[in-house]
């Protein structure tokens, strides 16, 4: 997907690419690199340069980003003496040379760019920050480096900000570029929560704000939010999808309003370029919450930004001899300190609207394998007396560990005869565990990502006799961030107790336990195309057994045709992963976001989570993404472990694919020139507003669903027609719009048929349907 992805950035008129790289994807062990595949970075370099763009390369070698440990391979917790990120003999000897493999990877090639550390540690911190610079800048790249949020970064390093505004931060030296390495386009999702969405306008205010105070660099996290395969995602507990309502979606389709309004937004910045690179502005105030920042150059150019800061009033200010009006919080940019080009709260580009579609072409027919829930002392790895924390066992080669012990009950105890059954407590650091009791699920519990410490509290039905008790505990990702983050643990670390015995508390936390790292399935590796043959797998109808905890499901299909991104429904299923053709989807989790405010949503004011949430009570994610060149044309290999029980026969390979295309533009935009309005009249044709729609690529305008000319509401799939509407709107656009794959329609009243409202300020709202474009026969 490389190429497309660079190339709809550069459409969208960035210069750059940003991209961290990831020690644990290129040194997986100690000394044996991976520049393959997905993490080929010479590719990736190469693939932006050779579209025009240049890299700024995020080597961290943290990275925060919530990925696995933070971007750390976990082998470097177990180096002798290690403590991270501090002044650390061991720690530093790895990082440099992670760093000079990189740096010597990038020279080879005659490529070049990149990035910092952090702080919080204290004295040690600071001596490994001083380090860390002076040991980038001898690496002789020839480029500047840069460390994100590092105010004392010492030169010739330069310290940027990441957030979601940095207009009043300043580098540590004057003459350091001001420099925004992140600025956030929405936020991450963690299962159980919300989705966070940023509104467009807010952005690009933020980012026209930061220009306005002599910003000079802003990269945008994410501009493409792509996925966690595997077990990249970190937290724990963030979601597969990173999407974070970037402009370029998951899929690598382009979100709009989002993408066209920033697309927008960066031409009306390139074109102050030469003022806003010659000095700093002048600052003139307009009002109480108004501002001109004004930028000449020595050629005599000049370029302003206007600004409210209201976040309820529209604003009508003078500047220049001539009346601007500033919608609430909202920036207007005049690249010749006339002409308003764009102002940051008038979104004229059309919005999509998604839908993933099942596609009819496929059936599956499932197979099933039931894991084997393990018994005491079978195929365990070891036994010893104790709790282990959990990454110290598995080294994180799986999500899985097993911990197994007895326990014996006397045939005289009380509850067998009638009484209530005991409790079992379990004290969990883990993040999520299954009980199981003489090979039944007891039950389940889990943390979050505000409380990774949890309790499991249930009735067990032990025998009398010897009862196995096995606890599977579950990681759904490592720790990205924290001071020393390595320390923390994981796993079933008790106490686990037993109540209401006769003997009243039966304590079992310090009795032998069993240890069984990881799935048999997994050790057999039967989700990939070699492994599947190694187990016998079930026949037949399984939807009454849906409920089956501990089950893998394969089945194969064809490739679904088109050229549309695909996903997985996973939202008939309960917790897990998922593989196909051996390549990990990653984990699935059919999760719900609580019940909370998702109604409505303003993008004036300060943005922070969880301002304008989205998916309250839905599952926080429900669709997976399948790379299509993951797949060959038939039979591909579908794997799925369900921990819980869910009925796979309700699975399904759905197509991503826009559903309608809305515009919704005012009558007077403001890339009408206001000077020209109110010098010479009704302005000229070229100059008014229009309404602009396009499908895709092979896609027509196969429908006009709603139109209005006059005062409509709503947003994009939710118009509704005002107290003034055109009666002739619906056949105006469709005239103009249908068979089309885009169209534009200039609003005016002679365009419409005559004015539905004098001296009242209208708009024209569309919804259109896009469908594949049919061939005419020959």
């Amino acid at each position: 997907m490389w190429e497309g992805l660079v190339q709809k950035a550069k459409d969208g008129g960035l210069d750059a690419i940003e991209t961290y790289v990831f020690w644990d994807g290129h040194e997986p062990s100690p000394g044996n690199y991976n520049f393959e595949g997905r993490y080929d970075l010479v590719r990736f370099v190469k693939t932006v340069k050779n579209a025009g763009l240049y890299v700024v390369l995020r080597i961290g070698p943290y990275v925060c980003a919530e990925w696995n440990f933070g971007g750390f391979p976990v082998w470097l917790k177990y180096v002798p003496g290690i403590s991270f990120r501090t002044d650390n003999e061991p720690f530093k000897t790895a990082m440099e040379g992670f760093v000079q493999k990189i740096v010597d990877t990038m020279k080879a090639e005659s490529l070049f760019e990149s990035q910092g550390e952090g702080r919080s540690l204290g004295p040690a911190g600071h001596s490994y920050m001083t380090w860390a610079a002076e040991m980038a800048v001898g690496l002789k790249t020839g480029v500047p480096w840069v460390m994100c949020k590092e105010d004392d970064a010492p030169d010739p390093v330069i310290n940027t900000c990441n957030g979601f505004y940095c207009d009043n931060f300043n580098p540590n030296r004057p003459y350091k570029p001001k420099m925004w390495t992140e600025a956030w386009t929405g936020w991450f999702t963690d299962f159980g929560g919300t989705i966070r969405k940023r509104p467009v306008e807010d952005l690009a205010f933020a980012v026209a704000r930061f220009i306005q105070t002599g910003g000079s660099l802003v990269n945008y996290y994410m501009y493409h939010g792509g996925t966690n395969f595997g077990r990249t995602a970190g937290g724990p507990f963030i979601t597969t999808s990173y999407d974070y309502d970037a402009p370029i979606d998951e899929y690598g389709l382009v979100r709009e309003p989002k993408y066209g309004h920033l697309r927008e937004l960066h031409r009306a910045i390139k074109l102050c370029e030469r003022p806003l690179v010659s000095a700093n502005p002048t600052v003139t105030s307009l009002g109480s919450y108004q501002q001109a920042h004004v930028f000449s150059s020595q050629a005599g150019e000049c370029a302003a930004f206007l600004s409210n800061f209201d976040i309820k009033s529209v604003a009508r200010v003078m500047f220049n001899n001539m009346h601007y009006t500033l919608p609430p919080w909202s920036i207007s940019i005049l690249p010749d300190c006339r002409n308003v080009v764009f102002n940051t709260a008038k979104v004229g580009v059309q919005t999509s609207q998604m839908q993933m579609m099942v596609t009819d072409e496929l059936s599956l027919s499932w197979e099933r394998y039931d894991e084997e829930i393990v018994s005491m002392g079978e195929n365990s790895l070891f036994t010893t007396v104790g709790l282990l924390e959990q990454l110290n066992v598995t080294r994180d080669t799986t999500d899985y560990l097993w911990y197994i012990t007895s326990v014996d009950i006397s045939a005289s105890e009380g509850y067998l005869n009638g009484g209530e059954l005991p409790v079992i407590i379990v004290q969990s650091a883990g993040h999520a565990l299954h009980v199981f009791v003489n090979g039944e699920l007891s039950g389940s519990a889990y943390g979050n990502r505000e409380n990774r410490r949890f309790t499991y509290n249930g009735n067990v039905k032990l025998r009398a006799g010897s009862n196995r008790i096995a606890l599977l505990s579950v990681a759904c990702g490592l720790p990205n961030v924290g001071t020393h983050y390595e320390n923390w643990n994981t796993g079933v670390l008790g106490p686990v107790v037993l109540h209401g015995l006769d003997e009243g508390r039966r304590d079992l936390t310090w009795q032998k336990w069993s240890y069984q790292v990881g799935l048999k399935g997994e050790a057999m590796s039967i989700n990939s195309l070699e492994g599947t043959s190694s187990v016998e797998w079930m026949q037949g109808a399984f939807s009454a057994q849906n409920q089956q905890p501990l089950t893998w499901y394969k089945a194969f299909f064809n490739a679904p045709g088109g050229d549309e991104p695909l996903a997985l429904d996973m939202g008939s299923m309960g917790k897990g992963q998922v593989w196909i053709n051996g390549q990990s989807i990653g984990r699935y989790w059919t999760a719900y976001a609580p019940n909370g405010d998702c109604n409505g949503c303003s993008y004036a004011g300060t943005y922070r989570p969880p301002k304008c949430q989205s998916g309250c009570g839905e599952p926080t994610q429900r669709w997976y993404h399948v790379p299509r060149s993951w797949l060959q044309p038939t039979r591909n290999l579908l794997v799925v472990f369900e921990e819980l029980g869910g009925d796979a026969t309700k699975i399904s390979i759905v197509k991503r694919s826009v559903s309608s295309i809305c515009a919704d533009v005012s009558e007077w935009h403001p890339t009408i020139k206001n000077w020209h309005i109110e010098s010479y009249g009704k302005p000229e044709e070229h100059h008014m507003p229009k309404v602009h729609l396009k499908c895709a690529h092979g896609q027509s305008i196969s429908a006009i669903k709603f139109a209005s000319f006059g005062t409509p509401s709503g947003t994009c799939g939710s118009f509704q027609q005002g107290v003034c509407h055109s009666p002739n709107s619906h056949s105006i656009l469709e005239k103009k719009c249908l068979g089309q794959q885009k169209c534009a329609v200039t609003i005016s009243t002679d365009n419409f048929g005559g004015d539905p409202c004098p001296n009242v300020m209208k708009r024209v709202a569309v919804e259109a349907i896009c469908a594949q474009s049919v061939e005419p026969l020959p």
